[in-house]
């Protein structure tokens, strides 16, 4: 049995869940860019409330750790391990693209064939996408990486097969593809803390905890921030 806060903020949505037994029982979320900081507590207590618990009641607390928004991650994980400092409860992290695809699956499995090649996009810019390949049973077929998507991409990959593309990255590149004839894109999609619950339920049950003193979002590219115009 486990009952788990699960917190996501890798991109332009925020967004907490509540899962008991694999099945969320509250969901609090809005895509928006920059409120992240604003509303992350916000929608924890919301969350709460709306499951009819206490902080003190949780299991664990899981995050989606990254790729992703450098500062959507920071705020995410710091809140997920100040609740974890405060109450003493175990700290799960998630891959945000395995929930992704397990999301896609989840929700939209009739849309694509049996053999699709899954492929979520997270936008780091320009036409960069964070992403990574799956099968349409979750396995990670391709692992993450940050990509800078042009005509040829996935041409070895697919193979002849369905490409699934999907997140926030997706429908920039969609169109640029020359297997584009294989492309099938998912603009309804949006990530969400509903999107881990199987993957944290599972890390739970085995006890796949992280180091809360030391645990750090995947953010895998580092950090640049840009310079200040002069006035």
């Amino acid at each position: 049995m486990s009952l788990i806060l699960q917190i996501e903020t890798a991109t332009t949505v925020c967004s907490v869940a509540i899962a008991n037994n694999r099945e969320v029982i509250a969901l609090t979320e809005v895509n928006e860019r920059n409120i992240h900081a604003e509303k992350i507590t916000v929608f924890i207590e919301e969350a709460c409330k709306s499951a009819g618990i206490d902080l003190h009641d949780l299991d664990a607390v899981a995050i989606s750790k990254g790729p992703g928004s450098y500062t959507g991650l920071r705020i995410g994980v710091s809140t997920a391990k100040g609740i974890c400092f405060a109450l003493d409860k175990p700290l799960i992290a998630v891959d945000t693209l395995a929930a992704m695809a397990g999301g896609a699956i989840s929700e939209f499995q009739t849309r694509f064939k049996s053999d699709a090649l899954l492929c979520p996009m997270i936008d780091a810019r320009r036409m960069e996408v964070y992403t990574a390949l799956f099968d349409t049973s979750g396995k990670m077929l391709k692992p993450v990486a940050a990509e800078i998507i042009e005509e040829a991409s996935f041409e070895n990959e697919i193979n002849g097969r369905q490409l699934v593309l999907f997140g926030d990255g997706a429908e920039k590149c969609a169109d640029i593809l020359s297997i584009r004839n294989k492309v099938l894109l998912l603009p309804e999609f949006s990530n969400s803390a509903a999107q881990m619950t199987h993957l944290a339920a599972d890390r739970f049950a085995a006890g796949l905890f992280e180091d809360v003193a030391y645990f750090e979002p995947y953010y895998l590219k580092e950090f640049i921030a840009g310079k200040k115009a002069n006035s």
